[in-house]
């Protein structure tokens, strides 16, 4: 049954936020990703070890095929490009941003000016920025112009910040000024739902590269790149608060999916899932938020030990297949999209 009336427009301003939220945080992961990617490309490495990074990178987000249509070689500067600048994927960094854009414009009656203001900045830097495919640091006001094919790594470390830098901005000035009500519920469900689904595939593909040398070496070289997976979801300096100790693949894997105090872990993720279902509950929601409880709940009582008896990339699977199977109820629960 089609909804008329106010509450039509309650789904629809709901569907704008939702997604207003997850293109803004599914840009700045994006950003995480490729930057541990890039750092990871510096260590002595095969080229034929760098290109089985990239294109597991590019297989846990979906886009192996697409990415193969439009390049001959996966290299470090071909995917950059494809993910960072390409206007014609619908998954790269500028496209999110104009997505996150979009959405907030069409409902900037129900945000602050602050917000609205953020997000349009970012977005009209993103594409005048864009018209040259790489960027260089100048400061947090903006970037100036350069060539992604002869950028320093420093240059394409600057934009992956400037990325995350500005989603920052956003969960800031959402968090600062907006009214506690629905709306804010939903910008902020879309934001988690986004985050849990991200650190997943974040660390199966990353984890998956990095085990079988993590356990036989223990060197430098394992070190650098477990670093780097750690800075990746700004967990490096929470590791050594929590553990004071060497970086292990089973502590990294205990830290981004059990720790209820690590903000980008699974289960600080779903818990925040699961409190903003309760606050937009309907009519119709009822097992959607059983199954967000329940999956939360999992995540409160799980023992790391279970989850490498099950084996990490399944458990992982499975999780993003649950996260995936929320998005999806979500939407029919509460969003336009369930009902035009």
């Amino acid at each position: 049954m089609r909804p008329t009336g106010r509450t039509s427009m309650l789904s629809r301003t709901a569907d704008h936020l939702y997604w207003m939220a997850r293109y803004t945080e599914r840009a700045e992961n994006l950003a995480r990703m490729l930057d541990v990617n890039s750092r990871m490309s510096l260590l002595p490495q095969g080229a034929e070890i760098l290109e089985q990074g990239w294109i597991a990178t590019l297989t846990i987000i979906g886009l192996m095929d697409a990415f193969r249509q439009r390049y001959d070689a996966v290299t470090s500067s071909n995917v950059i490009e494809f993910m960072s600048f390409d206007r014609d994927n619908p998954m790269s960094i500028y496209s999110c941003l104009r997505a996150a854009r979009e959405n907030a414009r069409a409902v900037r009656g129900t945000l602050t000016s602050e917000i609205w203001e953020t997000l349009n900045a970012t977005w009209l830097e993103m594409r005048d920025a864009s018209c040259w495919t790489g960027y260089s640091n100048a400061g947090n006001a903006g970037m100036r112009r350069t060539s992604l094919r002869s950028a320093t790594e420093a240059e394409v470390g600057n934009f992956f910040e400037w990325v995350k830098y500005r989603s920052h901005v956003a969960r800031g000035v959402i968090q600062g000024t907006m009214l506690r009500d629905e709306a804010w519920h939903f910008t902020w469900l879309g934001t988690y739902l986004e985050r849990a689904d991200s650190t997943a595939r974040i660390l199966d593909v990353k984890y998956h590269l990095l085990l079988p040398r993590g356990e036989q070496a223990g060197g430098a070289t394992d070190y650098y790149q477990w670093s780097a997976l750690l800075h990746s979801v700004s967990a490096f300096e929470i590791y050594r608060r929590v553990y004071r100790d060497l970086i292990t693949p089973r502590r990294v894997a205990e830290l981004l999916v059990l720790r209820d105090d690590m903000p980008r872990s699974l289960r600080r993720c779903m818990s925040q899932v699961h409190m903003h279902l309760e606050s937009v509950r309907n009519s119709q929601s009822a097992e959607t938020e059983r199954r967000a409880g329940e999956l939360q709940a999992s995540l409160h009582f799980g023992r790391i030990d279970s989850v490498f008896e099950v084996g990490l990339h399944e458990y992982l699977v499975r999780f993003l297949g649950q996260v995936r199977d929320l998005g999806d109820r979500v939407s029919r629960d509460f969003l336009v999209s369930a009902t035009d």
